[in-house]
């Protein structure tokens, strides 16, 4: 149990670093500049999608086709490089409330739909096989998700002080836009 632990920690903190959810984190503490609320949202979005990627992740790998798989990613990436270009509104800027949701809110739902198909997912899938530890490799992978992506929201709130926030949306939207042409084009398949 404990090696099932340490190990899905290690795997996932290494894995997510430069990850689409690290950027994501860096992202969001800048957008909001509300740390623990992300803080919060990240860490309930990693607990359910990880529970469910290792409890339902194989079986979603023998029944859905990889090339749609592919498509439904590659077009989810391209779709939120768009929303990451979309000018903010007055006021969102600077810890206002991002709609019904509020920061954590809009948190979890974003972790939890861009770990979907991510590595790290798919880490805690495999990792959950090899070890038969369920809560183990669950809590591993979580603590892994955290050790990378709260350094990003602590340093994304000092980081809008120094780059303003619409070229942190750029970037983004650039980085999102490459992995989202990259996955309809099939790179990294096998």
């Amino acid at each position: 149990m404990l090696e099932a632990f340490a190990v899905s920690t290690g795997v996932v903190a290494l894995g997510e670093v430069g990850d689409k959810t690290q950027l994501l984190a860096l992202v969001l503490a800048a957008r909001f500049r509300r740390p623990w609320p992300i803080v919060a949202g990240i860490l309930v979005a990693t607990l359910l999608n990880h529970a469910l990627a290792a409890a339902l992740g194989t079986w979603l790998v023998r029944t859905v086709d990889p090339q749609w798989m592919r498509w439904v990613l590659g077009l989810s990436f391209v779709a939120v490089a768009a929303w990451m270009l979309r000018p903010d509104e007055p006021g969102e800027v600077g810890g206002h409330e991002p709609g019904r949701l509020g920061v954590f809110g809009l948190t979890t739902v974003a972790f939890f739909l861009a770990e979907m198909g991510d590595k790290t997912q798919i880490a805690t899938v495999m990792l959950a096989a090899r070890f038969g530890e369920l809560v183990a490799v669950t809590a591993g992978t979580t603590l892994g998700m955290l050790i990378a992506n709260v350094p990003a929201v602590l340093l994304g709130e000092q980081a809008v002080k120094v780059v303003p926030v619409q070229w942190v949306h750029r970037i983004a939207a650039g980085v999102f836009a490459a992995i989202g042409v990259a996955v309809l084009a099939g790179v990294g398949t096998t």
